[in-house]
C-alpha cells in the first residue's frame, strides 16, 4: 500500500474510535444523571428502630437459651401478661365421708387361733331376708359408676363382636364364657378343699382346664384357706357381695378375686375395676359379723385358658387403701344417681 493510502486508512479507523467513545461518554452521563427510583427505607426511622436492627442482627449469632428467647419476645412484643386461669372442677380425690378399711372393733385372731371348721361360706341373702329392702351389689354399683371411656371401649368391643359373631352369636359365646369361668371356679374350689383337707376329691391336672393349669405355679404359694365362694355384706355402707377365696398367699392373709381372661393382664391398671371390686370385699368382711378376722391385703389372678402361666397381682396395705378411698367414690356416685331417679 502507497504511503499516502495507509495514512488515510489510518485517520478513517482513528475517526470511528472516537465517535464510539462520544457515544459511550453520553450514554454514560445520561444513566448517571438520570433520578434514582424512590426507596421507602429512606422514610423510615432509623434512630428509631437502631436498637431492633442490632438485637436481631446480633442474635442470630448469639446462642439461643430459654432466658434469652424470653428476653427477645419481652423486647419486640413487650411484657407477657398473665392471666389467672380459669377454675376447673375437679374429681374429689377423697370421699367426702370418710369410712375405715378395717374395724376397729373388731380383734384380728392369730392364724393359730382360727376355729378349724373353715372354710367359711355364706349364701347371698334373699331380698326377704334384707331388713331394710335392696341391698345393692358391688358389681352392680361398679357397672352403674362405670368411667365413660371405659364403657366407650366395653361398647366397641361388644359392637365388633356382635359383628363378626352376629346377635345369637354373642349371646353363645358371652353364655360360653361364663359356663368356662363357672367351672374353672368349681375346679379351683374343690383343689383348694382338697389341699385343706376338707375336700375328698382331688382334681386331675389331666383333667383339669387350661384356666386351672394356668393357676399352679399361683397356688403354690396359696394355703390356710379362711373362705370359699362366700358372701360378704357391709351393714354401715349397705353393699353385698360375692367373694371367691379367703386364704394366705405368702404368709399374707388376702381376699383373692380370680380371674379369666383371654389376653394377658400383666399389670395391674389392666385389670380395670377388678382392684375396686377386691377393697370393696375386703371392707365388708372386716365389718361383717360373720367373719371373726380382718383382712388387709388382696390379691388379683388373672388365669389363661390356653393354660400360660397366670398373672397374679398382690395389693399390699397401703394399695388397698389407695383402692377403698377409689370404692367409696363410686359408691357416693351410685347413691347420688339413684336419689337423682327418685
Amino acid at each position: 500500500m502507497k504511503p499516502l493510502q495507509l495514512l488515510q486508512t489510518n485517520c478513517w479507523r482513528f475517526k470511528s474510535i472516537l465517535r464510539r467513545h462520544d457515544t459511550f461518554v453520553a450514554f454514560l452521563s445520561t444513566s448517571l444523571n438520570k433520578k434514582k427510583k424512590a426507596s421507602g427505607y429512606e422514610d423510615v426511622n432509623q434512630e428509631k428502630y437502631a436498637n431492633l436492627v442490632r438485637t436481631v442482627t446480633t442474635s442470630k449469632s448469639r446462642r439461643q437459651t430459654p432466658e434469652r428467647i424470653f428476653e427477645e419476645d419481652s423486647f419486640l412484643y413487650g411484657k407477657v401478661m398473665k392471666s389467672k386461669p380459669e377454675e376447673r372442677t375437679s374429681e374429689p380425690k377423697a370421699p367426702r365421708k370418710q369410712s375405715p378399711l378395717d374395724n376397729p372393733n373388731k380383734a384380728t385372731l392369730a392364724m393359730e387361733n382360727l376355729d378349724p371348721s373353715f372354710p367359711l361360706k355364706f349364701s347371698l341373702p334373699s331380698r326377704s331376708q334384707l331388713a331394710n329392702g335392696n341391698i345393692p351389689s358391688v358389681t352392680r354399683i361398679l357397672q352403674q359408676t362405670m368411667p365413660m371411656e371405659q364403657a366407650f371401649y366395653l361398647e366397641r368391643w361388644k359392637q365388633r363382636m356382635i359383628m363378626e359373631l352376629g346377635e345369637e352369636g354373642f349371646i353363645e359365646y358371652t353364655a360360653a364364657i361364663f359356663s368356662q369361668g363357672k367351672s374353672f371356679h368349681t375346679q379351683l374350689e374343690e383343689l383348694l378343699l382338697a389341699k385343706e383337707g376338707f375336700g375328698k376329691k382331688q382334681v386331675e391336672l389331666e383333667d383339669a382346664s387350661g384356666y386351672l393349669a394356668s393357676v399352679q405355679h399361683v397356688l403354690l404359694d396359696v394355703g390356710g384357706v379362711k373362705s370359699l365362694e362366700s358372701a360378704v355384706c357391709h351393714p354401715d355402707l349397705r353393699y353385698l357381695g360375692l367373694l371367691d377365696c379367703v386364704a394366705e398367699y405368702r404368709k399374707k392373709l388376702c381376699v383373692i378375686d380370680w380371674k379369666t381372661s383371654e389376653k394377658p393382664k400383666p399389670h395391674l391398671r389392666n385389670t380395670f375395676d377388678n382392684p375396686l371390686q377386691v377393697a370393696a370385699y375386703i371392707g365388708g368382711v372386716n365389718h361383717d359379723k360373720n367373719y371373726n378376722f380382718q383382712v388387709d391385703c388382696g390379691l388379683i389372678v388373672v388365669a389363661y385358658k390356653d393354660g400360660s402361666p397366670a398373672h397374679a397381682h398382690f395389693m399390699d396395705p397401703n394399695l388397698c387403701l389407695y383402692y377403698w378411698d377409689k370404692w367409696l367414690l363410686r359408691l357416693e356416685e351410685y347413691t347420688e344417681k339413684k336419689e337423682d331417679k327418685q
